[in-house]
């Protein structure tokens, strides 16, 4: 039965070994984001690939992931989270297997929809799970925060991964090493998770989740097509799509009596601050991994594995200070904690930017662990707000929500600073007086220019290029942080200012159940509509 646990000490120790279990799968996933963009160049070789193959094998695995969150968090509560992430990880292995041995492009494309597939009922899913087993908010908010140090660091050590087996094996490798790692999983989780779900979740409503579904991937589709091909009509008309289709869900979740979102968690200052928060912490961060491991290698000349491990002090950071996320809080309150982290990466990202031009590598270094440290005290501290402002029973839809946050932040992310980058790259070719037909063949990426050009002046014109397109957009980036950082400040101000309950669940939560203050948020729809229940055991 569950109870709630008042005393850290109580926590049974069986529930810090699921943790574990849930930790490694979410570290998996974080990597498996990041670590295949250094393999691109060897499985295109190898599988003969187009470049429209080339960008689907990208690109499926964030759609289909963006576009089933929300939906499978919804299916985990209701059928059961455990059973939902056991599942998801027998095919993530699976399809990992038949990834790393693809014939040919199409059966590659379609493995990574099937990882996209997987993952999406595996992240909600940990995350749910860990409020279901951790119900004191301080044990919560230790839980969380090595969640956290899983997500975002499996993320920034992603590039590193993918150098070392790129350095020794085939690019298959960076799929089939996820097959141990998921035997482990299922082996650990299978008798240590225990299995929680919402008992009476009502009606699933189809509509919605097609809604769902349609809207996230053409949002997640029209940023990526705007991001390489600029405003094209695709995008806008991807864009129209996705418009529609998510106000119209938006208007369904307020109306219906069992919805998908409960968007009246969304009058929550503290939930709408959290979910920013998330969101553009994670914008930065993929921003400035999309182009600084280009920077590395095409600037500076490192191998991929040595482009790895000079982005280690990101990982290293946001491996650790998670840990030490909730003691901050504790004693600054969120809102200064969540508003200072977003402040400390924008200050990141201008030490990179000012320190590029320095001799040796320390000015680097400085910047990436002050965005290392900044990010990963501001997604773990938005993502135990997020996960707190729930009752347990709907944790699997508010762990939907967090990470539709994270993985919109990603795809944004890249498409947004990605595109300023490439645009400033473009206009400093453009400003370098190069013949008319070296200008075209340059101009679009660096990568491509060092393929055709070999006179040694253009070759450090261009780089020169990249740099000051890469500088223009840390700098942008750090004023977006800023700003957010001011946004994030304000809208948690109310949880330091305010003692009743982030949300109601209809009775009152247990003692220890939600994170205490918000600014008089409105009792859920689905609250409103059926009485409190509780997780099973």
């Amino acid at each position: 039965m569950s109870a709630t646990v008042t005393d850290p000490s109580r926590t049974p120790v069986r529930h810090w070994f699921g943790l574990g279990a849930l930790v490694l799968a979410v570290t998996l996933l974080a990597i498996d984001g990041t670590v295949l963009v250094l393999a691109i160049p060897s499985l295109a070789a190898d599988l003969g690939a187009t470049a429209t193959e080339l960008l689907w094998v990208g690109d499926v695995y964030s759609l289909v992931l963006a576009g089933l969150l929300v939906t499978m968090g919804n299916v985990a509560d209701r059928f059961g989270r455990k059973r939902v992430l056991l599942i998801g990880a027998t095919v993530f292995g699976v399809a990992s297997m038949v990834g790393a041995f693809a014939p040919n492009a199409e059966v590659l494309i379609a493995a990574r929809a099937a990882l996209g597939i997987a993952g999406a009922t595996i992240m909600p899913s940990t995350l749910s799970l860990i409020r279901s087993m951790f119900h004191d908010r301080r044990v919560r908010t230790r839980a969380v925060a090595v969640w956290a140090a899983g997500a975002s660091g499996g993320a920034a050590l992603g590039p590193l991964v993918g150098g070392v087996l790129l350095e020794h094996f085939w690019w298959g490798s960076v799929f089939l090493i996820n097959v141990p790692v998921m035997l482990l999983l299922l082996a650990v989780g299978l008798p240590v998770l225990t299995e929680s779900r919402h008992p009476s979740p009502g009606p699933f409503d189809l509509t919605s989740a097609v809604l769902s579904i349609v809207g996230s991937v053409a949002l997640v589709y029209a940023v990526k097509t705007a991001a390489k091909s600029g405003p094209t009509v695709t995008a806008a008309v991807a864009l129209l799509i996705a418009a529609a289709a998510l106000v119209v869900f938006v208007r369904r979740q307020s109306t219906i009596p069992f919805p998908l979102i409960d968007v009246g968690l969304f009058r929550s200052r503290t939930f709408t601050g959290a979910v920013v928060g998330t969101f553009v912490s994670v914008f930065a961060l993929s921003g400035l991994l999309f182009f600084f491991s280009q920077y590395l290698q095409l600037v500076e000349g490192h191998s991929p594995l040595g482009a790895g491990l000079r982005e280690l002090p990101l990982a290293l950071t946001m491996l650790v200070v998670p840990v030490f996320a909730g003691a901050v809080a504790a004693r600054v309150g969120l809102h200064r904690a969540v508003g200072m982290s977003l402040v400390l990466v924008a200050v990141g990202l201008v030490v990179i930017a000012v320190g590029e031009g320095a001799q040796t590598y320390t000015w680097m270094a400085i910047g990436l662990a002050i965005i290392g440290l900044g990010g990963g005290f501001a997604y773990t501290l938005t993502t135990d707000a997020v996960v707190g402002a729930v009752p347990a029973h709907r944790a699997g839809a508010a762990s939907a929500i967090s990470e539709s946050a994270y993985e919109f932040g990603i795809a944004v992310g890249i498409a947004v600073l990605g595109s300023v980058h490439a645009a400033a790259y473009t206009a400093h070719v453009r400003a370098l007086d190069l013949p008319a037909r070296t200008t075209a063949q340059v101009e679009d990426s660096l990568a491509g220019a060092l393929d055709v050009v070999h006179e040694a002046s253009v070759v450090t014109a261009l780089r020169g290029a990249f740099v000051s397109g890469m500088q223009l957009t840390l700098l942008i980036g750090a004023g977006l942080l800023l700003l957010a950082g001011v946004l994030s400040w304000r809208l948690l101000h109310a949880r330091a200012a305010t003692g009743g309950p982030v949300v109601a669940d209809g009775q009152g939560s247990p003692a220890g159940d939600v994170d205490a203050a918000d600014d008089g948020c409105a009792v859920p729809t689905a609250a409103r509509r059926r009485p409190d229940v509780q997780d099973r055991p």
